[in-house]
């Protein structure tokens, strides 16, 4: 069974960076694909990037440009490099999991179905 925990969050004024980490176990499939989500309040889920294990990535045309998402695989560990924050940044980030069978995904990695495992979330406050 694949566990993600979530690390990283915390309050930072407009501007500013984060750096979320998602550490993942209890995997052993050598194809996979990974995300990070977010959710505001009142708002629903949405995708911010996401990677899979061949190293492609996607991202939201919102955060283009400022959030960089990587993987460390010697440490199973999911990373979201965030600068420039802004406001409208603040939510609560979910990491994401599923395994790939290889077929062609493209911007549907960004859809929430997608995954079938999800971290317990980690609390971004960006301040004005």
């Amino acid at each position: 069974q694949v566990q993600l925990v979530e690390s990283g969050g915390g309050s930072v004024q407009a501007g500013g960076s984060l750096r979320l980490s998602c550490v993942a176990s209890g995997y052993t499939y050598s194809r996979y694909f990974m995300g990070w989500f977010r959710q505001a309040p009142g708002k629903e889920r949405e995708g911010v990037a996401s990677i899979d294990s061949d190293g492609s990535t996607y991202y939201a045309d919102s955060v283009k440009g400022r959030f960089t998402i990587s993987q460390d695989n010697a440490k199973n560990t999911l990373y979201l490099q965030m600068n420039s924050l802004k406001p409208e940044d603040t939510a609560i980030y979910y990491c994401a999991f599923n395994k790939w069978y290889g077929d062609y995904i493209g911007p549907r990695v960004l859809l929430q179905w997608m995954y079938n495992t999800w971290g317990q979330g980690t609390q971004v406050t960006v301040s004005s």
